[in-house]
């Protein structure tokens, strides 16, 4: 038997952590309603910065925001007290209510309602950042489709590609 199972009550409150540590990071990507162009040269520094200032505003940290014409890629450590989802709930209306304000010549703007999320390791965030710098340089010769496609099988998500678009 190990030595914590001989370990009485007492002895436990002494070696408990008394607070909590975590290192929530994640990958998350999503795209425009029905996938349009509309996120232009013109319009990505400002919402990535948007962007950026709501995960901050949640109390997260945004280690990356970069995308193309038609998608998001964002880098954010997260508080344990916030969902994901709630997080990104948030995050997308505020950045559509955002750029209807702003940019009133994009009315039609909106985000899709999924996304994709896949945690990240302390070791592997650089990697993450470059790869998330380089998304004009990736989507010259790749699509939105096959570049989450790709994710969802490295991160060895199941899904059922009739229904992944719809």
């Amino acid at each position: 038997m190990s030595d914590f199972h001989n370990t009485n009550i007492s002895e436990l409150k002494e070696i408990t952590v008394s607070k909590s540590y975590t290192n929530l990071l994640y990958h998350i990507v999503f795209s425009t309603k029905e996938r349009q162009l509309i996120i232009t040269s013109d319009y990505q520094p400002r919402l990535y910065d948007y962007i950026g200032g709501v995960i901050r505003n949640l109390g997260g940290i945004s280690l990356g925001i970069n995308g193309i014409e038609d998608h998001v890629h964002i880098l954010a450590k997260l508080r344990p007290d916030k969902s994901l989802s709630d997080v990104l709930r948030v995050l997308k209306a505020n950045a559509s209510g955002w750029m209807h304000d702003v940019f009133p010549e994009v009315k039609d703007f909106a985000w899709q309602n999924g996304y994709g999320a896949f945690t990240v390791s302390a070791s592997q965030v650089a990697s993450v950042q470059d790869y998330i710098a380089r998304q004009q340089e990736h989507h010259q010769s790749r699509t939105f489709k096959s570049e989450f496609i790709v994710l969802l099988k490295k991160n060895k998500i199941e899904f059922d590609e009739r229904y992944l678009w719809k």
